[in-house]
């Protein structure tokens, strides 16, 4: 089961920072209409960690979508509804205008390349904390961690007190028993090297949660670190930062540095953070950039980005998937309340042009702001209405005709597997026993079972069979499947086509050739289709066949026919033929065809397999008798 995060915010000091109080139903609408949810009202003693204090307070525990990383926190969450409330207009951010040799410079070694290659940082001025805002900082960070981060994986946030450190920092690779450092989780001041420390935090009892991180770069013969100018450790990303740089309410200038192995997601996850806190700076949405050198290309870059941009949405999209009818000033208003503004019409070309600021990161197409405008127009505001177009659905023909012969197949006694799309080359073709043929082949297999897709069910089908040696063969075992094959075609513009196959198999001490035979017989006469009068006279008398024409499609008949076919034992094999007839039987103009094949297994295959007792197969094509 997969959740939406959630925030756990005091209800008291929510609606302070809104400005105004509610009832908890009023605020549950409110939520509502912004489109979050209340999960629950509750009551919990709060621990303030930056000055030890606890108290009692009601609570909301509110789902967030899993994509808006700007509300995770009470300082984005209350700037969001006081926007949507229209108390307030988004705040604009900026980066201080500091002239590139008097920034803080921070050099990233080509050694972090093969572990964690990438770091983003920032300067954050003139905060002051207090013990909610800084409780408010570190939860930020550790929900973060656990959503766009992956647990670390991707980025990994430090956050130190700039007044303890001394610029320029060095971002480098070092090996573990170098790199001595008192981490932030040590009271007692005991020095670790990068092992020690990580088989600490793997064994110790009381630093459990830091323990699914050192996984993470453990067995790597270089662990990332991140020194200043005096060699003093900042940080081990991703597991623990140094006791000398921690925050403490006294803190003023905050250095925060994200390493990752996603840029990208490192540069969202910074400007996250600075668009949540910068609103307590001296200078309130003010950041002061960092500039990153990388020593394997020689790239500079600065950041934070802080970076606005463009989307557009066509006005007749807009009314037309809401189902709605407004004025392209209302969608501007309507985006505004959502803190996609300013925005503008565009009348000569039918557009609302949004500006995505740099707490959206989660809106990346125009039915992402469609549907911006659609929350702060209100669900509830919206009329029912019947559709113009009544569509009707069911099942493709295929489909449907599968399911019907799936269930005669059961009914016979077989049980259903579902086997993998991929499979070997040898096990499509040179277990069978066939050349190697043309097959839509993966360019980066994960592993050698898994080169090709598969042209055949029989491998599937056999290693099944293979994989479950504990069933007993007394009465014999009845398997079967209806899946899709993947056949080149080269009048078909991609190359290949999909291929609906029936597969089904019989294992016992004996072969039992005549149990497939049957099967083959039966579901051809699910499939209304008869059998020719020379191959039906070897098992039916002139009323039976009289009866068996009374239910059938007219102009296609069935016969079976001997073949060779290398997979299965020499004059143990035969083809299951369609034959079209006109009035009178006559032979039509077009030729027979071949919809399936069946016979005993050659034992070499089976022994390719590894399997044990002899079996019979049938593979029939779906579509060619549906068709």
């Amino acid at each position: 089961i997969i959740k939406m995060p959630n925030i756990t915010v005091v209800r008291d000091h929510l609606f302070e920072a809104i400005g105004r109080t509610y009832t908890d139903h009023e605020f549950d609408e409110l939520c509502f209409e912004f489109g979050v949810e209340v999960d629950d009202v509750a009551t919990e003693v709060i621990e303030y960690t930056g000055d030890g204090s606890k108290q009692e307070h009601i609570v909301y525990i509110i789902a967030i979508p899993a994509n808006r990383y700007d509300l995770l926190c009470l300082e984005g969450f209350s700037r969001a509804l006081r926007v949507f409330l229209g108390t307030e207009k988004s705040p604009v951010f900026k980066i201080q205008d500091i002239c590139v040799a008097d920034r803080i410079t921070i050099t990233v070694e080509s050694s972090t390349s093969p572990i964690r290659p990438y770091v983003a940082c920032c300067v954050l001025r003139g905060i002051k904390f207090d013990p909610r805002r800084y409780k408010s900082f570190i939860d930020l960070q550790e929900k973060l961690h656990q959503n766009i981060c992956r647990k670390r994986n991707y980025v990994a946030i430090g956050t130190h007190d700039l007044s303890t450190l001394q610029p320029p920092f060095v971002y480098k690779a070092a090996p573990p028993t170098d790199i001595n450092f008192v981490p932030l989780t040590e009271d007692n001041g005991r020095v670790f090297n990068g092992k020690e420390l990580l088989d600490f935090y793997r064994e110790d009892a009381s630093v459990k949660h830091l323990k699914p991180y050192t996984d993470l770069i453990y067995d790597a013969a270089r662990y990332p670190v991140i020194v200043d100018s005096n060699n003093v450790v900042l940080s081990l990303p991703p597991v623990i930062n140094g006791k000398h740089s921690r925050i403490t309410l006294a803190t003023t200038d905050v250095f925060i540095e994200c390493t990752g192995t996603d840029l990208t997601k490192a540069n969202i996850v910074l400007d996250t953070v600075v668009t949540m806190f910068s609103q307590y700076c001296s200078d309130p949405f003010t950041a002061e950039p960092v500039t990153v050198l990388y020593q394997l290309d020689g790239k500079q870059t600065t950041t934070p980005l802080l970076s606005q941009r463009t989307c557009d949405a066509k006005v007749s999209d807009i009314n037309g998937m809401i189902g709605i009818n407004i004025a392209p000033e209302r969608m501007c208003e309507l985006c505004n309340q959502m803190q996609l503004g300013p925005a503008t019409h565009l009348p000569e070309l039918g557009l609302i042009r949004v500006v995505v600021p740099p707490t959206r990161s989660d809106v990346l197409h125009a039915v992402d702001v469609i549907e911006d405008v659609a929350i702060a127009y209100g669900y509830n505001n919206i009329s029912l209405s019947t559709p113009l177009t009544q569509c009707v659905g069911a099942p493709l023909q295929i489909n449907h005709f599968s399911d019907l012969i799936r269930a005669e197949v059961a009914r016979a006694g077989y049980s259903e597997m579902l086997t993998h799309g991929l499979c070997s080359t040898a096990e499509n073709f040179t277990h069978l026993l066939r050349p190697v043929g043309p097959a839509v082949s993966l360019s980066n297999p994960a592993n050698v079972e898994y080169e090709v897709v598969r042209t055949t069910l029989l491998p599937g089908a056999l290693k099944t069979l293979a994989y479950n040696k504990a069933l007993s063969h007394k009465d014999g075992i009845k398997l079967f499947e209806i899946s899709d094959v993947v056949v080149p075609q080269s009048d078909d513009a991609i190359g290949c086509k999909n291929a609906r196959r029936l597969v089904a198999l019989h294992s016992a001490y004996s072969s039992n050739f005549e149990v497939i035979h049957g099967l083959v017989d039966r579901v051809m006469t699910c499939a209304q289709i008869q059998p020719v009068r020379e191959y039906a006279a070897n098992s039916l008398t002139v009323e039976e066949l009289a009866d068996l024409r009374r239910v059938a499609r007219p102009g296609v008949a069935y016969y079976v026919r001997p073949c060779s076919e290398p997979c299965f034992f020499p004059g143990m094999s035969a083809e299951v033929v369609l034959t079209w007839q006109g009035e009178g039987e006559k032979p039509a103009a077009r030729e027979d065809s071949v919809v399936g094949i069946m016979g005993v297994v050659h034992p070499l295959v089976l022994q390719n397999f590894e399997v044990a007792y002899p079996c019979s197969v049938i593979e029939l094509d779906v579509d060619a008798i549906m068709m």
